[in-house]
Order: C-alpha cells, then structure tokens, then sequence
C-alpha cells in the first residue's frame, strides 16, 4: 500500500474512532454502542468513570449495586437501560428547570452540577435554606427513579490546603446525603466522595472560576440486570 493511501485510511480509522466517543449530553437518546455493551454483559452502567463527576470509581459503584439489588432492588435490562435514563433525564430536567442546577448527560450517566451559590456559603457546609425546594423535587424524582446508584461528589476551589479541602467537600457531600436520605432516598443507594479541589473546572485565579469551582455534582449510575 502506498503512503498516500496508508494516510488516507489511517484518517478514516480514527475519524471513526472520534465519532464513537462523542456524546451530545443535551440529548435524550443514548449511543447504541454503549447500550450494546451493556447488553453484552456489563454488571453497572456503561460508561461508568466517562462523566466528570463520577469518582468513586467502578468497585464502589458494583458494592452499592449489590446492595441494592440484596435490598429487593431489580436491575434494569440492557436493552432498557437508555430508555430508563432518557425518562429520568426528561424528568429531572423539567423538575430542576430554573433551579441553577446543570443536567448532563454522557452514555447512560447523568451528573448534576450544583453550584455552591445554591448550595453552601462560603466555607461552610450547612445547606442554605433555599436549596431545600430543589433537593426536595430532586428527592422525589430519585425515589421514582430508584434504579440507579448515587454519588455525591463535593469540590471546592484551590484556596486553603489540599487537607482541609478534601474534608470540607466531603462534609459537604455528606450533607446533601443526608439530606436526600431524609427525603427517603436510600441510603444503601449513595457514595459520598470529597474531591477538594482535584476536579476544577477551570484554572484561572479569579473569583469568577472559584466559584465555578466550588460545586457539588451527583450523578446517576444505572443498575443493569445481569444478562
């Protein structure tokens, strides 16, 4: 094969490549590719690690889906599970619409990026008042969709010891924990992680990006059904 052609094949190789790992997380339908994999025999959720907040990693996801599945709760089959995630995406959409809550979506996770101006003041992690409406229609919608494992992931910004950090986010994430679990989201269902401020969003040293630093994200991770 000459080189040209070799160029020219190598390019359609990993334009290929590139459009299977592109998922638009403003639309409802999931890539079919990660819905065959699921189908394939993936125990969790496809895609799991791919969205940002994701922490806990593909362990702890398993253990908490074995308890829940120990618990009474089913897994959702493999050819279900886009469309299980598209019904709670459109619901969780609607429900926190106006709330300042991001929603996205990647495979078959769903992450909810909340904003510590909503959530927190500064360097604390009592919740403020406000955010109960949002937490409370974010509870209802969870306990409707119960499918799904939890995890709370706190971050803050860059200032103050990577120590301190990593002990406030996790306070932080406990907090909203405990009070979805008040709500009646199972308890069994939700991993708690304090990230610090390991997962910025952006880098720069102005009070702009700290505060998009400074968030807390859940994201939603699918039971599968063994297949």
């Amino acid at each position: 094969m000459n080189t040209p052609m070799k160029m020219t094949l190598a390019a359609a190789v990993m334009s290929t490549l590139l459009a299977g790992c592109m998922t638009d997380p403003n639309t409802y339908r999931t890539n079919p590719d990660t819905n065959d994999r699921t189908r394939n025999g993936a125990l969790i959720g496809a895609a799991v690690g791919a969205v940002a907040g994701l922490l806990s990693g593909n362990d702890a996801v398993e253990r908490r889906q074995r308890a829940m599945v120990g618990a009474g709760v089913g897994g959702i089959a493999g050819g279900t599970i886009g469309n299980y995630q598209d019904r709670q995406e459109r619901a969780l959409r609607d429900r926190l619409a106006g709330s300042g809550v991001d929603v996205v979506r990647q495979g078959d996770n769903i992450t909810l990026s909340m904003p510590d101006a909503i959530t927190f003041g500064y360097n604390r992690a009592d919740l403020q008042t406000q955010f109960y409406p949002v937490l409370d229609r974010l509870a209802s919608t969870l306990n409707e969709y119960n499918q799904t494992v939890i995890e709370v992931a706190g971050h803050t910004d860059s200032r103050g010891t990577d120590e301190y950090n990593r002990g406030l986010s996790q306070r932080r994430a406990e907090t909203v924990a405990g009070y979805l679990g008040s709500r009646g989201v199972g308890r069994d269902r939700m991993i708690t992680v304090g990230a610090g401020e390991s997962r910025p969003l952006c880098g720069e040293q102005t009070e702009a990006c700290w505060a998009r630093n400074r968030r807390v994200e859940i994201t939603l991770v699918p039971v599968a059904a063994n297949p």
